[in-house]
């Protein structure tokens, strides 16, 4: 990749890069949600927006937190495939306060009007999505233009979202659509970065087998997985859907033993990042039985948003954040606890939907490990993020290095 161009930033460190501010927001957005969600979900709790509860909880999970890791990914790695300047100062800050202008706006979209909601909402994505399109086109880098295609999708996802919550009630069709693009996009630059960061480690620490780097096979699972979600966007319970999700959930798994994952237990911070991605075969394999009617559909759904999203956005956050900081690549206890609440949330939230008798203590186990695992993020990543690097490693447990 070509190296990424860099200038002196004057102002205050959040700003001097794109996951700093995103990524802090994001998890605190993402920790907030869901504490508000659990009382809104049992009735003791309820905003004014002109969605639905589900809708409201389905939404700033799919089109609120994650577009924002995105975006903070997104714009920190395009300096690097573009050798152009980054985004940084008042045009990031702008950018910031367009998406949280769109979180205010959907939570009382009752009060200011879905129609309003819905041009302020999706004035993010849509500001996303031009400027990424203009650096890599200025800066030639063609083969990365898909993720911006992706995103465009999630933005025509989240546009129908309101238009189907308005018309028809609740969303349905859009909340599959950005699911969709989510799974694609863990697919793609997952199946890039994981095998890549393993092998940069197994070379220096664990000699041996080594995972087997992005290539046709890869590919190819993609461009299947592509078209095996876009049947389950259309017929989600279709015996053919479901034969279709189980022939690609066999593929990722042979995708992820390449990886040589079983190989790197001895570092956390990449041990989490193939934890996370086998929920992706997961998922189909789930939405596979729910296509045969031997499972509900939400127990893959949720193997892949709190599973492998919630994971593998972590799993980014605090791998990105320590190396764009300066700071060694390894994982503390603190991360290691942040991992632990996550993966908890994950399968605690799966076996929700296929245990339905403890549903009620399992969703709550699910929702604590969600918001320890955010939260934490924040706590123990602020300062990092916001330019104190030796508090943040305090806050870690990590000794601070001699001067």
């Amino acid at each position: 990749m070509a190296g990424a161009r860099s200038r002196n930033f004057e102002g205050w460190p959040l700003f001097a890069n794109s996951f700093r501010p995103f990524f802090l927001l994001a998890a605190i957005q993402a920790g907030l949600s869901i504490l508000a969600w659990l009382p809104m979900f049992y009735g003791d709790l309820s905003v004014s927006s002109a969605f639905a509860p589900r809708d409201w909880h389905v939404h700033e999970m799919l089109y609120g937190f994650l577009p924002a890791v995105i975006t903070g990914f997104l714009f920190t790695a395009i300096p690097n495939w573009t050798g152009r300047l980054p985004i940084q100062g008042t045009s990031l800050g702008a950018l910031l306060v367009v998406w949280l202008a769109g979180r205010a706006a959907v939570t009382v979209s009752a009060d200011i009007g879905w129609a309003f909601a819905l041009v302020v909402d999706a004035a993010f994505l849509a500001l996303v999505v031009a400027a990424a399109t203009r650096e890599i086109i200025a800066g030639g880098n063609w083969r990365n233009l898909p993720v911006v295609v992706l995103v465009l999708v999630l933005l025509a996802g989240n546009v129908a979202f309101h238009l189907e919550a308005h018309f028809e009630g609740a969303a349905d069709v859009s909340i599959r659509v950005g699911i969709g693009v989510v799974v694609l996009l863990i697919s793609l630059i997952g199946g890039r970065i994981i095998p890549s960061f393993t092998r940069n480690w197994l070379v220096k620490f664990n000699p041996g087998r080594l995972p087997v780097t992005f290539g046709r096979f890869d590919g190819a699972v993609v461009g299947l997985s592509a078209l095996a979600l876009i049947a389950w966007i259309v017929a989600p319970l279709n015996t053919v859907t479901g034969v279709v999700m189980a022939l690609v959930g066999v593929l990722h798994l042979v995708r992820f033993a390449r990886w040589a994952g079983d190989r790197t237990s001895r570092e956390p911070l990449l041990l989490i990042l193939h934890v996370g991605y086998v929920f992706v075969p997961l998922g189909f394999l789930l939405n596979a039985l729910a296509g045969f009617g031997l499972l509900p559909p939400s127990a893959g759904i949720h193997a892949w948003m709190t599973g492998a999203a919630g994971i593998m956005t972590l799993a980014v956050m605090t791998r990105a954040s320590l190396g764009h900081t300066g700071q060694a690549l390894t994982a503390s206890l603190a991360t290691q606890g942040i991992y632990v609440a996550i993966i908890i949330a994950a399968l605690a939230r799966v076996a929700a939907v296929a245990l339905p008798a403890q549903s009620d203590v399992l969703l709550h186990i699910a929702a604590c490990g969600w918001i320890v695992a955010f939260l934490g993020f924040a706590v123990a990543f602020g300062p990092l993020l916001a330019g104190n690097p030796r508090r943040a490693l305090a806050i870690m447990g990590v000794p601070a290095p001699a001067r």
